[in-house]
Order: C-alpha cells, then structure tokens, then sequence
C-alpha cells in the first residue's frame, strides 16, 4: 500500500515549523529528499530546518551548495532544536538516527516519517511509507504533488540524484516505468542529468580509487561465484589517503563479475565495529538477512552494524549468507 497523501497533507497544514532528520552516514536518497521536502514544505510557507547527526560527506556537498544543512554537536544544540514536528526521511530505524535519536526521542513535538524501507521501529511518529518506491526522493516528489507544489530546479536536481543513486543509475530491479516519468519531470524541471552524473561518479580521488582496488583485491567467491564478500578496514582510509564514505557503491563493483549473484562488504568503522551491506540479484533476501542484526533494508539492498573484531563479524554473518543462499539457489 502506498502513502496515504490525504492524511499526509492534513497533518503538514498542523504545522508551522519543521526539522527534517536523516539516517547517519547520508547518502544521496537521505540528502536529497532533505533538500527536496525542505524546499516543498518552505514554497507552501513553512519554516523548515535540516539538521542531521553526521556531517555530509565532501563528495555530496555539491547537493546543498548554499549549506543550508545543519549537524548536530557543530553547529546546533539539542537544546536549540524545537520545532512544531519532526520529519523523519530515509529510515524508520532508531539505530539510523546516531544522536539525533535521543533528540527526537526527547522531543515534545509531533513527528512524522516519510520512507521506502521495509523494517520499522516504534519513533511514535505517524508513518508514511510505500516499500515499493524506489526511493524516497519519489515520495516527495509524490509529497510536492499532494501540496500542488511545482517541481523547481532547486529542488528537482536533490531528488533527481535521489532516485538515480538509490536505483544504481536507473540500473536495478526497483526501477518501473513510473521511475522513468518522473525522472522525466524532473528534467523539465531543469536538471541536467550528465552534469549530475560527472558531479557524484567522475570527481574521484586518487585515494579513492586505491581504496577501491584495494576492496577489490580482496574479494572472495564462493558457491561457485555466486556470492561475493570482500572488506575495508579502518586503517586503509589512512592508507589510501580515502574518505569513509568512499565505500559507497563499492560493493556493487562485485556483482559485475559474471555469475555474482549476491554480495556482502564488512565496513569497519572508525568508533569500532563494521557497517555491513548485502545485494541480492536473486531469491536471496537482502532485509531478512539484515534482519537478523539489527539491520534492514530492502530484498535487493539492505544492511546493519555489528560490534566486534572482523573475524568475528565475519565468522557470525557468512554462515548466515552462505545457507540463506544456498536455500535461495535450490529454489
């Protein structure tokens, strides 16, 4: 079932001030539906802050030139945040949310979560969710709709970087014919897709494209090339001369190789533990996996953290995997 807009619109015109919260380690589908429902809920005259837990990364930074993005702990308090609601976008997940967590947590105000992803949590927020977007820069662009709120360029090249990175460039199952038209509407709308496009894939840094090869160098098959698992350790950011968030996308990389039908990546991270990232291109379940640690997604793309050392990581996610898709295969 899709968005309930009817009840979405009602519960906006409640309110007279907003801030938009995303999940930690932002990637293009959390930012630029930021950006977008910022500039969809200021047009019908509301005052909206962005106010994330973790900064965004240099390679995004193209996405809000004007720096209207706030982070918690740099440039805003706890105790300054008081809006009449609070809008989640991009995950219904409290270990999501990093320190903007307890913030909301605390708040007194109204919250509501506009998202795509299939796990949930209890934020005692009105939810607003369609696990069959492709993309949550689809739903406001569906939100901008329901408030008759025209497309701008402002706000159309944030939600056009939105579905394209969340959907591989336009390249994974999610994407429908229902993609392509608003991707089409968007253009109208003033973007230009090749300058998106040289704007997130081709202003690389030399230190990420070592990180790169070094992610691919240790790749290891199983199942006869069927699943992939390879990994980054936090010391090779400083080896590479490489940012965290440079591991985005990586793991795809893996599914190129003929027969790759599903793959894992261990992120270790720089407070200890490891982001995991499952891709399925088959049977295989991606959520139910993630599931399992704490973590969620969606059947194609998902993920979770874990605590430990990567042998031990490593040696309680790849049996679950392993037999999930083995039992995937035999279908």
């Amino acid at each position: 079932m899709g968005v309930q807009w009817k009840a979405f619109t009602d519960q906006i015109s409640h309110y007279e001030s907003f801030v938009l919260v995303s999940h930690i380690r932002p990637d293009c589908d959390a930012l630029g539906s930021e950006l977008g429902m910022a500039e969809v809920l200021r047009t019908v005259g509301k005052k909206v802050r962005i106010i994330n837990a973790h900064r965004t990364p240099a390679s995004l930074q193209f996405l809000d030139p004007a720096g209207k993005i706030e982070v918690l702990g740099d440039n805003v308090e706890a105790e300054d945040i008081s809006p009449d609601c609070i809008m989640v976008l991009d995950t219904s997940a409290w270990a999501q949310l990093g320190d903007m967590g307890d913030v909301i947590r605390s708040a007194s105000c109204d919250k509501m979560v506009l998202d795509h992803h299939v796990g949930e949590d209890d934020l005692g927020a009105a939810m607003f969710k369609d696990y069959q977007a492709e993309a949550t820069g689809h739903l406001v662009v569906q939100a901008a709709d329901a408030l008759n709120v025209p497309l701008t360029r402002t706000m159309s090249v944030p939600l056009f970087a939105a579905i394209a990175t969340d959907t591989g460039w336009f390249r994974f199952g999610s994407v429908t014919a229902e993609t392509y038209r608003v991707i089409a509407r968007l253009v109208d709308a003033g973007v230009v897709p090749s300058e998106v496009y040289q704007d997130l894939y081709e202003r690389d840094t030399v230190g990420r494209l070592r990180l790169r090869g070094l992610i691919l160098s240790r790749t290891t098959d199983e199942l006869d090339g069927t699943l992939m698992h390879t990994y980054v350790r936090k010391e090779d950011f400083a080896k590479t001369g490489a940012e965290p968030n440079d591991t985005e996308d990586a793991i795809n990389l893996t599914l190129t190789v003929n027969g790759a039908q599903a793959a894992v990546i261990f992120v270790e991270q720089m407070r200890g533990g490891f982001k995991l990232s499952f891709r399925s291109r088959c049977g295989l379940d991606s959520n139910e996996i993630a599931t399992q640690f704490g973590g969620g997604g969606h059947k194609a793309a998902a993920g979770a953290f874990l605590e430990g050392s990567l042998e031990e990581v490593q040696g309680r996610v790849l049996p679950v995997v392993r037999q999930a898709m083995q039992e995937a295969l035999a279908t």
